[in-house]
């Protein structure tokens, strides 16, 4: 019960209310400046300008507002701009992540699209209403005011007019009661002559005259001045202060209607900035890192296995030598093994490092591999040559389309030669079967290449670690001690790719990456040589020739594998120059078997280069 009284009671306050503002409204429409505020001229003055100000204001805010969401734009396109992925990201554009940043830079470009159609809008359409708007305002306001100070004027001119009328005539009244009184006294008087009584009688008769039309004139004057004012008052001024309502009016209709279209102008672009929203939910919702995992692995996959557990050799039934050789190829294969599937291109920067390996026999493309990406592990190179596979298909299509277009309108010009000549066409023709046939052949080729790699099995060990086995095995990482790494650190070792010695300033410094001792040194055998061949690298080596000789400047002994040692002032063949690491290849002189080289430090020795 309670309840229904408060709903009654609050649908009742509710009815009141409508009915008071509907009141008020009928209120406001029947009241007029012009009747209400007929005294407040210069008031009204005041309020319409300052109303005229506000809406410059508006305007003004506007001009910022433009000049923040064209700025904001301008901002947002340098964004977009500055993370746009690099022609060297290109490959990475497969991965799902990358093509969802992509779309989203998309979306934000069209963003800041949207925010140069509302700068421009709002330049366009409102401003330029509103300044319209207020250079109007201004002018009809001038000229009200110009109206109303004529219609003041004129009521002060009559006012004045009428005040000196009412002066005159009390002045002539006040002179003819003068007159009167004397002329009264002078008849009284027995003394005066009938000639002096007769004077100040004329005097008076005068006198009356004047007042007569003074009074006249005064009538007259107010009659006129109360004319005036009641239609200054009830038609000319009101009229007036009515346009000036008017005009106030006016502006203040405009403000709302500029504000509404600002409004406007906002809505029209927000259902693409929703869109560009949803453009990037569906960017970020694209993303699959499963699909992104995969192409990793299709990416880097090598197709090597793992290296395969170390035998156990028992010490004491074998020669010491060997047993200690063999220790350091297996460690030196097992370790660069697992290195050694890092990257193809890490493989393809250590060949002919220094120029102890033969030449690729294969020719070299553009970026540096070999015509069939012997260079690269299985998967990869299968990669390879399936995508140039795919890409010769795809311009054997095109150019067979294009040597069809060029057949029939050789078979047009034939059937009528006011068409053109067919042996304008026969040149591109000829030139068109030539490419295609090239093409052919080289799509034949590329896959024989791709049936040998795939009946090729899977490598036991990387074509690092093949390259290491054919040089004796004897490779160990050299630290900055100079001292050899018979274990495995996968923490600590970075993956030899440069293969150069790493550089060092001091004199005791040892290889940064391992070399390799070169065959007939006495560290390893031919066996262990033709072990480590495969079809990755050259197995043929030729004695260097020296190039200019040393004298030690200090005593070295030889701490790690490569090395050799050497006496102060003991004299050297310099059989390859420093390659920036820090590291001499020599060769010591005369000695009995030849083959006693291997590498000092830079800083140890005095070098002189032949001419």
């Amino acid at each position: 019960m309670l309840a229904l009284l408060a709903s009654g009671s609050s649908r009742s306050s509710s009815n009141n209310k409508l009915a008071e503002s509907e009141n008020s409204a009928q209120n406001s429409n029947n009241m007029s400046w012009g009747t209400e505020l007929w005294d407040q001229n210069e008031n009204l003055a005041i309020h319409t300008n300052r109303g005229i100000d506000a809406l410059d204001k508006f305007a003004n805010f506007l001009r910022d507002r433009v000049a923040i969401e064209t700025e904001y734009a301008g901002k947002l396109r340098r964004l977009v701009k500055n993370y746009q992925p690099k022609k060297k990201e290109e490959e990475d554009n497969e991965f799902t992540s990358v093509q969802a940043f992509r779309n989203l830079l998309k979306e934000v470009g069209d963003l800041a699209g949207q925010r140069e159609v509302v700068s421009e809008s709002l330049q366009l359409q409102i401003i330029a209403g509103v300044t319209l708007l207020s250079k109007t305002l201004r002018e009809e306001r001038k000229k009200c005011l110009s109206d109303g100070a004529t219609l003041q004027q004129n009521l002060t001119t009559q006012l004045s007019s009428l005040d000196r009328a009412k002066r005159n005539y009390e002045k002539a009244y006040r002179d003819s009661e003068k007159a009167v009184d004397s002329y009264k006294r002078a008849d009284m008087d027995l003394n005066l002559s009938r000639a002096e009584v007769e004077r100040y009688k004329n005097v008076m008769t005068s006198k009356i005259q004047q007042s007569d039309d003074a009074k006249n004139e005064y009538a007259n004057q107010l009659q006129k001045t109360n004319n005036l004012q009641q239609q200054h008052y009830s038609m000319l001024l009101p009229s007036v202060l009515n346009r000036l309502q008017e005009l106030d009016e006016k502006r203040t209709r405009g403000f709302r209607e500029f504000i509404v279209g600002a409004a406007d102008v906002e809505s029209s672009v927000a259902p693409i900035i929703a869109r560009c929203m949803e453009g990037i939910v569906k960017a970020g919702e694209s993303i699959n890192e499963k699909e992104d995992t995969f192409k990793v692995i299709e990416r880097y996959q090598s197709g090597f296995t793992p290296p395969r557990d170390i035998p156990f050799e028992d010490l004491s039934k074998c020669d010491p030598d060997s047993v200690q050789d063999s220790h350091y190829s297996n460690s030196t294969s097992n370790h660069l093994t697992i290195r050694g599937t890092m990257s193809a291109n890490k493989l393809k920067k250590r060949v002919g490092i220094f120029n102890i390996f033969g030449s690729n026999k294969n020719s070299l493309t553009a970026d540096g591999q070999k015509e069939d990406f012997s260079d690269l592990p299985p998967n990869q190179r299968r990669k390879k040559l399936q995508a140039k596979i795919a890409e010769l298909t795809q311009n054997i299509a095109q150019e067979t389309k294009a040597r069809d277009g060029l057949m029939k309108m050789k078979i047009v010009y034939e059937a009528n030669s006011s068409l053109g000549n067919p042996m304008t066409v026969e040149g591109q023709l000829n030139e068109s079967e030539h490419k295609l046939e090239k093409l052919k052949v080289d799509l034949k080729k590329y896959q024989g290449f791709l049936e040998k790699a795939s009946q090729v099995p899977t490598a036991t060990s990387s074509p690092q670690a093949s390259r290491n086995q054919l040089q004796n095995g004897h490779r160990t990482s050299r630290h900055s001690n100079g001292s050899a790494d018979d274990h495995h650190d996968d923490g600590d070792d970075q993956p030899d790719d440069a293969g150069s010695l790493s550089s060092s300033a001091s004199p005791e410094s040892g290889l940064g990456t391992s070399h390799t001792s070169l065959p007939g040194s006495g560290q390893g055998s031919a066996n262990e040589n033709a072990i480590g061949e495969d079809t990755y690298y050259e197995t043929e080596v030729e004695t260097l020739n020296p190039v200019g000789k040393c004298r030690a400047l200090y005593p070295f002994e030889a701490s790690s594998e490569g090395s050799i040692p050497m006496s102060e002032g003991e004299e050297l063949q310099v059989i390859e120059i420093d390659q920036g690491d820090g590291w001499t290849r020599v060769r010591r002189e005369n000695n009995s078997n030849g083959w006693d080289e291997g590498f000092v430090p830079t800083s140890y020795i005095e070098i002189t280069l032949y001419a």
